[in-house]
């Protein structure tokens, strides 16, 4: 089993998943990891400081306003969003961390259009926080034919290596 395939086994164990990052704007691959976290049986809550409802259930502002301690973070959002949001995981003694990257795992793919932080995944690995820098729950929680055929052009050109 690939080292990727471990840690997302380990975050998709968990039970209680914060999903930073929902968008009452427009549909986004965020509103669709907490739509599929929770249709396969997880307890989900969103968190986005700019709305107090998602879905029909509470958002919260941030981590810490969350009534109970999630066992797990997945965040699409910007890398200086995700580096507060780590450093909230270290304070709460979160110990799963996911940062969404459409392109895999290899730092600087889309590096506009991620949410991996260097300076958070050295975070999280000094503060035992086991983190998966990249790729997407959606590619493996149940994939639709999109995301799976994501997932494995990915592990074909390399880009789902975890150091």
């Amino acid at each position: 089993m690939a080292k990727i395939d471990k840690m997302v086994q380990d975050f998709l164990a968990q039970k209680k998943i914060a999903v930073v990052g929902v968008s009452d704007k427009r549909e986004t691959g965020c509103n669709l990891a907490y739509n599929k976290f929770k249709e396969n049986g997880y307890q989900v809550f969103g968190v986005n400081p700019r709305i107090s409802t998602f879905n029909g259930d509470p958002c919260y502002a941030d981590l810490k306003s969350i009534p109970e301690r999630p066992d797990a973070v997945f965040i699409l959002a910007s890398p200086k969003v995700t580096d507060q949001i780590v450093q909230q995981c270290v304070n709460l003694g979160i110990k799963h961390v996911w940062m969404h990257c459409m392109m895999g795992t290899k730092p600087g793919l889309a590096g506009g259009m991620t949410s991996v932080s260097q300076e958070a995944v050295e975070m999280c690995k000094a503060n035992g926080i086991t983190v998966i820098p990249g790729s997407c729950p959606n590619q493996f929680l149940k994939p639709d034919f999109g995301h799976a055929a994501m997932r494995g052009l990915w592990r074909l050109f390399g880009f789902m290596s975890v150091n």
